[in-house]
């Protein structure tokens, strides 16, 4: 079978974040190369255009909370009837060879799982976060890793308010989860295969006992980018400004450097009041700048011109593609030793590395820029990532597809 019918599903079709963007770019790569791509999502006023809109679910907002959304959120977390009724119709309408699930969680639900399996027809899904094993989605809580729920102890997410610091919601949480694994078991009966961007995602959902034999390891794609730029003399973090994200060891480790390294920051989110005020504090404002959200060209020659990127995340991330993209423009990186960053970057040699928190050993790795052969350290960092171009990635995809299409 050469051109397949292939339906991707994800709960946002507009960019939110790395989930989405590689969703949709993925969906226009597998068009270009001569496939069929349908679309399921919810609706929402930034979703791009798609003549598969009218099967999409209606939306929910969790943040804007009407009295509404207050009153179906439990529903649609835990069972969309609506979703398994309007993916049963796209099912039958488009008939697809194979289904690509992303992000399904709360907007759309787990539901549509079981129409796929009554037609027999074969889903993968992207494991881009850890919701498939963790009730908040990011084996953090209180400014700590955490693997409290690991065994199906879901309870722990209650106790311990792990899900937006609320009793409340971080019970449908733990229901949610009991639910969909313990009754139900709805993603292991009815998913084929999970695709992991990491082998940290891969041997951290192993050991919360998803099969190892079901996940399968693919990077997730980046451009790689033909002219090598020299970079310039500021260091960039860019991404969102929240508390995981480590901005705060950055700031405390560049207050304690030797270097005059100037810091500009690119992204918005909910601690930005209090980085900059941290930056009052610290007395850095001269050398550290706020740019707000940035997108596009715009961010793209930011990057480009930085001449060092820091990821100083204190959580454990997976395999972020804003890594890839800084790897791919021959970027220094300098990040946290800790979730799938350490596997393109090693240290000393393609990039460096600290313990995620200390904010001692990065200003250390500030200071020792001045010694450092930064070109070289930036080529270095760009092989690693020149395997990782669409072509490869979509015949590793492909591959995929075609194992479970008869």
């Amino acid at each position: 079978m050469n051109n397949m019918k292939i339906l991707q599903v994800n709960k946002f079709n507009y960019i939110r974040g790395g989930a989405e963007k590689y969703f949709i770019d993925l969906s226009k790569e597998l068009e270009r190369e001569g496939h069929e791509v349908a679309v399921f999502s919810m609706k929402h006023p930034k979703n791009f255009k798609s003549k598969w809109e009218k099967y999409f679910v209606s939306r929910i907002s969790f943040n804007e909370a009407s009295l509404r959304d207050k009153l179906l959120a439990p529903f649609r977390i835990l069972y969309s009837f609506e979703a398994k009724i309007k993916f049963k119709k796209l099912i039958k309408d488009f008939k697809p060879d194979i289904i690509h699930i992303h992000n399904i969680y709360h907007q759309i639900s787990p539901s549509i799982l079981s129409v796929a399996k009554k037609y027999k027809i074969p889903v993968v899904m992207h494991v881009h976060d850890y919701k498939l094993i963790c009730p908040n989605y990011q084996l953090f809580v209180d400014n700590q890793i955490c693997y409290r729920c690991r065994g199906g102890k879901y309870y722990k997410c209650l106790k311990h308010k792990c899900f937006k610091k609320s009793y409340l919601k971080s019970f449908l949480a733990a229901i949610e989860m009991y639910f969909h694994h313990r009754i139900l078991n709805i993603y292991f009966k009815n998913i084929d295969l999970f695709i992991a961007p990491s082998n940290f995602m891969k041997e951290t959902i192993v050991s919360f006992k998803v099969p190892e034999e079901k996940i399968k390891v693919i990077y997730n794609f980046t451009v790689i980018n033909q002219v090598e730029n020299q970079g310039g003399d500021y260091g960039l973090y860019f991404g969102r400004l929240s508390s995981e994200k480590g901005i705060d060891v950055l700031l405390k480790a560049l207050a304690l450097s030797k270097s005059d390294l100037k810091i500009k920051i690119v992204g918005s989110g909910p601690e930005e009041k209090q980085l900059k005020t941290l930056c009052d504090k610290l007395k850095l404002n001269n050398r550290v700048e706020f740019l707000g959200y940035k997108l596009g060209v715009e961010l793209e020659l930011i990057i480009k011109n930085a001449k060092v990127i820091f990821m100083p995340s204190i959580w454990a991330e997976n395999m972020p593609l804003s890594l890839l993209e800084s790897l791919s423009f021959s970027r220094v990186v300098i990040a946290s030793k800790i979730g799938g960053m350490s596997e393109l970057i090693e240290d000393n040699k393609s990039g460096f590395l600290f313990q995620n928190g200390d904010f001692k050993a990065l200003a250390s790795k500030i200071d020792s820029l001045e010694h450092c052969d930064l070109r070289q350290i930036g080529q270095r960092a760009r092989e690693k990532v020149l395997d990782l171009n669409i072509n490869k990635h979509l015949e590793e995809i492909l591959k995929i597809y075609k194992q479970y299409v008869k």
